[in-house]
């Protein structure tokens, strides 16, 4: 009978896969960071190190931020400097400290302000060209929009090539996607020989919004003094709300601003865009349209061509002349402040048309004739901006006297008219200067606007 062998080892035990890990030590979070600190006297290096680096800034930079910037010099003979406002001091076209009027911001050593890319609706007539010229002096990245119906491109021509410079030929009643910091919207016809053709304050307005709205952009909005209407209260302050026909032949203009100013608090209010208004008055300068309704460049054209200077009605209307580079420096002051608007920007000098005439012969030609016609419908009979604001919260006041002004606009004309070489192409500004300007978004018939 056979055997059966059977193994009678130990029975193998059965051994569970899963794991079980330490307890966990809270504790480990808190102390580890500390010994490792303590540890080798690193904690002792920390704070040297924070001490060095404290010394290094305090004795490197200047106890007074502005007493290492130098004064900027302006040739005489162009334009008269302007005080910059609080925290914005341009130096070699750049801007120096911080941005805001109220910021004395400082830029680190070895770095330069960062320029801002900035959309200018309008940017190749009168006072646009001029606020371009200001801006791209200071580094900034600018485009132009402009559909050329009162703007030339001979205004910014001398930018063309310059890699931080954009002309876009567009009308701003058409929508436009763009990507921008800040955006000042001067387009729209402003004498009355074009706004009745081609109104734009309401349309173009609301899409300049609506762009400011999406990309975050600050937006200033040009308005005029044509929205106090013929002014029943003189000199006009900004709380004043004008005696305006709504159903006349200047109304277009008038409450198209009127309403341009409505939509941009609407926008400030109801969207939170930031935004900015100034009203312009009477405003002149080189590159003005020569024959644009406007009283001062009539006179101009009419003395420069030996015509007698028209007058209409007695010539007793007021207004007030602000030379254009005095209109840029407030333009951009009310840009970089703090302050909504709407604030008055002109100057108030006043003249009646016929001071102004005087004037014009005196500069000019002195046997030129005064040929009275009948007034215009609706011609305001005062206008005289009270700046009291614009001087409290800008730190603001025009600097160019009509006599100091007006001769360069005649230069600029005669240029135009008979081809004269004028150096600059008609630029009032040297490459060095900072106040550009051009002229107001308000215009005028002969009669005094």
């Amino acid at each position: 009978m056979a055997s059966e062998l059977i193994f009678r080892g130990h029975e193998p035990h059965l051994t569970s896969d899963s794991y079980s890990p330490k307890p966990p030590k809270p504790w480990l979070t808190v102390t580890r960071p500390i010994s490792y600190m303590l540890r080798e006297q690193r904690l002792l290096f920390v704070f040297v190190g924070m001490a060095i680096a404290a010394l290094i800034f305090t004795f490197s930079a200047p106890s007074n931020p502005r007493a290492s910037i130098p004064d900027q010099s302006i040739p005489s003979g162009l334009s008269l400097p302007h005080p910059q406002p609080h925290g914005v001091v341009y130096h070699n076209g750049h801007l120096a400290t911080g941005f805001g009027i109220n910021s004395v911001g400082k830029i680190p050593l070895g770095l330069k302000r960062k320029g801002l890319r900035i959309l200018v609706t309008g940017g190749a007539g009168f006072v646009g060209s001029h606020l371009v010229d200001r801006l791209m002096s200071r580094g900034d990245s600018v485009i132009v929009v402009d559909n050329l119906f009162t703007g030339r491109k001979e205004n910014v021509m001398h930018h063309f090539g310059n890699p931080r410079f954009e002309l876009i030929r567009h009308d701003v009643v058409e929508p436009l996607l763009l990507e921008v910091d800040q955006i000042y919207h001067l387009a729209c016809p402003a004498s009355p020989v074009h706004y009745k053709h081609n109104p734009t304050n309401v349309v173009g307005t609301l899409n300049m919004l609506g762009l400011a709205k999406r990309v975050g952009a600050r937006f200033l909005l040009t308005s005029t003094s044509e929205v106090y209407g013929d002014p029943l209260q003189h000199p006009q302050v900004e709380t004043y709300w004008g005696n305006v026909n709504p159903i006349g032949v200047r109304s277009c203009y008038d409450e198209g601003k009127r309403t341009a100013e409505t939509l941009t608090m609407d926008y400030h209010r109801g969207a939170s865009v930031e935004v900015r208004i100034a009203r312009i008055f009477n405003t002149y300068g080189p590159r003005m349209c020569i024959d644009d309704g406007r009283v001062v460049s009539n006179f101009v054209a009419q003395a420069l061509r030996k015509e007698p200077l028209t007058v209409y009605g007695d010539g007793k209307q007021t207004r007030s002349f602000q030379f254009v580079s005095d209109l840029v420096e407030g333009l951009i002051r009310l840009m970089e402040g703090e302050h909504v608007g709407p604030f008055n920007l002109g100057n108030p000098g006043e003249f009646t048309m016929l001071e102004l005439a005087k004037v014009v012969q005196d500069t000019i030609d002195s046997s030129a004739k005064i040929e009275f016609r009948p007034n215009t419908e609706d011609d305001p009979h005062k206008r005289k901006p009270d700046i009291t604001k614009a001087k409290e919260k800008l730190g603001w006041e025009p600097k160019v006297s009509l006599r100091e002004g007006l001769p360069m606009m005649v230069s600029d004309f005669r240029q135009r008219i008979f081809g004269d070489h004028v150096e600059n192409g008609g630029n009032i500004f040297s490459d060095k200067e900072e106040n550009g300007g051009r002229i107001s978004h308000e215009s005028r018939e002969n009669s005094g606007s």
